[in-house]
């Protein structure tokens, strides 16, 4: 395994030594054949490639096969001046082969093959690879975007977009690698012909200051092995050039060179007949070779006939005519794809598609992409993707907040407008259309653009369209994220907390608690807002108490305590924290109207007392709302569940809070006492 790993930098340690130790003759028919072996395996390969990131790692294989012809250059031209042009049986064969006693025929080929290779495939793949590299950088913002709006739109799963991205990123590095990589070849065309000049001017100076041989016997012997010696590097310097133009050219095929042959150039029978009529028609012409033109015309003649008849035996699709409504409802498989719902969607009257389509500079994606970001990092949860729908039913500036196929929230916007608030108290009145902001109910002002400036000055908080309706998604979330994280949802969480703490899932799930017990306990979380970023406390926590407790609400208590510092920061501000806390009398009173059952447990207090309480409450909270913004009730860790699940009914949004779930560190201020007007006798 290691020898694998090392295998390359060996070779390529082993190419730069052959720069400079001499090989003997057998030694470098040896590498000349390894040479163009490995060119014939890197064109077939990318003949038989899908897409050229297939074979990403092909710009270092250039670089170094480009530099092991460069050693065997220098090797050979070693062996042909210091060995009287003896250099090994494949160079001297390919010479004698090419030549056949012909030096000036045997020059003129290799001239053509070099400039062949030089001028036509390396210098267009060359221009290709540098047009790709700068067309798929141009191009990978649109491609991003695109992944994104599938992302959003339900289309793909985050692993598959991230996979896209991947992909596109690597599209990018190689196109821009083939760039600079096809530069290669370039210099060792050139190379080539510089060796070849050297090696026929040196060796025939070489030849005739050694004496013994005669002028024609000295060229011979020198232009056999030069002219070898290049057909030997260039051959596989072709190989590599043609193998660089197919992958760059790649980039518009799904399948392999060879699939792609056989459908599309037989894809059209009658052009193969036509022109085999044509090459029979050339027959007519006076001298022209028959017997050469007369088998090819008749082979393509009877094959477009062939592949004709073929394509009329297996009769093609016909154009249906539109099924109706009702016939594509007669299928029941039909059927069943009405009772899909999305999570999560919005439908948007006509005047608000611009915020939300791409072609007209709408950027609701991005803004909902980094809104799913947002959550993940706040409360650790991966919302769903939002399905966006247009609905001409419906006011053209008003938008709708689906949930499982429900509307949980409207709002309206206009989009050529900012809202404007008056969050810091300012009597300067500004010019508008009074509304209210559609996430906190806030009186608000739309106001034209022109205006904005002016409001800022003011102390307006101003905000455009867009802002507004992503700011109404948010809070629309957070407020029903128990609702929408689904056991499916949690078994995702745990795959992904296993990365990085398996043995600790292995050790809770399903032993201590099932899966669908532990959703309910994350569920009761995001239900009064903590996050559930924490999953190891969380399951730590369970993990130690589900063993002995299986009621999901009481485990819930005991996961809030765990969490007390997550607690502190979400609700305390600058280590301080205003409530209103519980009279005593009450909490007994509470306390001892709890009734537990195998199913949970519930309050039992009379209605009239009931009653008492959520009057109590509102007023308390009231008395102080000019002092919080954001009221918190602080109970005994044993009451705090009851007190909840009594007053949420009334006062959803309430903040109860144990004073076990706070830090010590807290400075507690108790600015109000809730309490029951008439005392009530227990056990009367």
């Amino acid at each position: 395994m290691k020898f694998k790993s090392n295998i390359v930098a060996l070779m390529v340690a082993s190419i730069i030594l052959l720069i400079i130790i001499p090989l003997p003759p057998f030694a470098l028919d040896m590498m000349l054949i390894f040479n163009l072996t490995l060119s014939l395996v890197i064109l077939l390969l990318s003949m038989y490639i899908k897409e050229s990131l297939e074979f990403s790692i092909f710009p270092s294989i250039l670089l170094i096969t480009t530099l092991m012809r460069v050693a065997l250059n220098i090797s050979s031209t070693r062996l042909i001046l210091g060995h009287g042009g003896e250099a090994g049986h494949v160079i001297k064969t390919f010479g004698e082969f090419v030549i056949q006693g012909n030096p000036v025929v045997g020059i003129i080929i290799f001239v053509i093959l070099v400039v062949v290779q030089f001028i036509v495939i390396t210098k267009g793949a060359e221009r290709v690879a540098e047009v790709a590299a700068r067309f798929t950088l141009d191009a990978m913002p649109g491609k991003q975007m695109a992944i994104d709006a599938d992302l959003n739109s339900g289309l793909i799963t985050e692993q598959e977009a991230r996979i896209r991205r991947s992909k596109i990123q690597r599209e990018a590095d190689f196109y821009g690698a083939m760039d600079g990589a096809s530069k290669f070849v370039k210099g060792d065309a050139i190379v080539s012909i510089i060796i070849v000049l050297i090696n026929i001017i040196a060796g025939n100076v070489i030849g005739l200051v050694e004496g013994g041989k005669t002028f024609d016997e000295v060229l011979a012997i020198y232009t056999v092995a030069t002219v070898g010696d290049g057909l030997v590097s260039q051959l596989p310097a072709l190989l590599i050039s043609a193998a660089t133009g197919m992958i760059v050219t790649r980039a518009a095929s799904e399948n392999s060179l060879s699939h792609d042959l056989s459908t599309q150039l037989l894809s059209k029978p009658i052009i193969l007949t036509i022109v085999g009529c044509i090459l029979l028609t050339l027959c007519l012409i006076p001298g022209m070779p028959i017997l050469a033109i007369v088998p090819i015309a008749v082979v393509l003649i009877l094959l477009g006939l062939r592949i004709k008849n073929k394509e009329t035996d297996t009769p093609e699709e016909v154009a249906q005519e539109p099924v109706s409504e009702v016939n594509f409802y007669k299928n029941t498989e039909n059927i069943y794809s009405l009772l899909n719902i999305e999570p999560i969607e919005m439908e948007f009257g006509y005047s608000l598609i611009p915020l939300v389509d791409e072609s007209r500079g709408g950027n609701f994606i991005d803004r909902a992409v980094m809104l799913r970001r947002q959550f993940a990092s706040d409360i650790g949860v991966v919302i769903p993707s939002v399905r966006l729908r247009d609905n001409a039913s419906i006011n053209p500036n008003q938008y709708i907040i689906k949930l499982k196929g429900e509307a949980v929230a409207t709002g309206e916007v206009l989009v050529d407008h900012y809202l404007a608030m008056n969050v810091s108290g300012t009597e300067e009145e500004i010019e508008g259309i009074d509304t209210y902001e559609p996430a906190f109910h806030l009186s608000a002002k739309w106001i034209r653009e022109e205006m904005r400036s002016t409001a800022q000055m003011y102390g307006y908080s101003v905000i455009d369209a867009l802002s507004v309706v992503i700011t109404h998604l948010s809070e629309v979330i957070k407020k029903h994220s128990h609702e929408l994280l689904g056991r499916q949802d949690v078994n995702s969480l745990l795959d992904n907390f296993k990365k990085t703490n398996k043995a600790l899932v292995e050790d809770i799930i399903p032993s201590v608690i099932g899966v669908g017990d532990l959703q309910k306990v994350l569920a009761n979380l995001l239900m009064e807002q903590i996050p559930i970023r924490d999953l190891t406390t969380i399951l730590e926590t369970v993990g130690d108490f589900g063993v002995n407790i299986k009621d999901t609400e009481l485990l819930t208590e005991y996961v809030r305590q765990a969490l007390r510092r997550t607690i502190t920061r979400k609700f305390t501000k600058d280590g301080k924290l205003r409530v209103i806390t519980l009279n005593p009398d009450l909490e007994n009173l509470i306390m001892n109207n709890v009734k537990k059952t195998e199913q949970g447990s519930y309050i039992t207090l009379d209605p009239d007392i009931m009653q008492q309480i959520v009057t109590a409450h509102v007023t308390e909270v009231g008395k102080i709302s000019e002092l919080v913004s954001e009221p918190v009730i602080l109970a005994s860790p044993i009451i705090r569940i009851y007190y909840k699940k009594l007053i949420e009914q009334f006062a959803p949004d309430t903040i109860v809070l144990s004073f076990n779930e706070i830090e010590t560190t807290v400075q507690i201020q108790s600015i109000g006492t809730i309490s029951i007007a008439e005392p009530v006798k227990i056990g009367a």
